[in-house]
């Protein structure tokens, strides 16, 4: 399940992402068709009663929208990193890691804050489920964008 899921990540264009001028045009079309992807694993993954289908979708709308959000943010401060790389200054490398800070912190939030949603449609397995998936699939995005983003004076001579 783990490589599938990979190769699904992958064949979304994700890596590319770290090196094209992102706008939010084109942020929002990778959004969409991320956004219908996951939903296509996440029903998979969950394979979730009749009877509890319903709850989940709703809750998990409202958390894709406010995870979407958070996850815009990210792209643009990554690319602001990549805009400014050749000038990366003492302020900006504060700026861009306290925002980094805050954008994860947040999204640690909205993870608290929707676990109490989702235990409330479905029982809490099938919620550490979700967030389970969610968390891997985070993490697999991350760990793909990290690795083709340089470190601050990597290309410096």
């Amino acid at each position: 399940m783990k490589k599938s899921i990979c190769f699904l990540l992958l064949t979304l264009g994700i890596v590319s992402l770290g090196y094209s001028q992102v706008v939010n045009d084109e942020i929002t079309l990778f959004q969409a068709k991320f956004g219908m992807e996951k939903k296509q694993l996440v029903e998979a993954v969950m394979d979730l009663s009749a009877s509890a289908a319903p709850g989940f979708w709703m809750v998990y709308q409202q958390y894709e929208e406010r995870r979407q959000l958070l996850a815009r943010e990210r792209i643009l401060l990554i690319n602001e990193y990549l805009v400014h790389y050749d000038a990366i200054d003492n302020e900006k490398a504060d700026f861009l890691s306290k925002a980094l800070l805050k954008n994860t912190a947040a999204r640690n939030k909205l993870h608290t804050q929707y676990y109490k949603k989702f235990k409330k449609v479905v029982a809490p397995r099938e919620a550490a489920k979700f967030l389970q998936l969610d968390n891997y699939i985070h993490s697999t995005l991350r760990t793909l964008v990290l690795q083709e983003l340089p470190f601050i004076d990597e290309f410096q001579e």
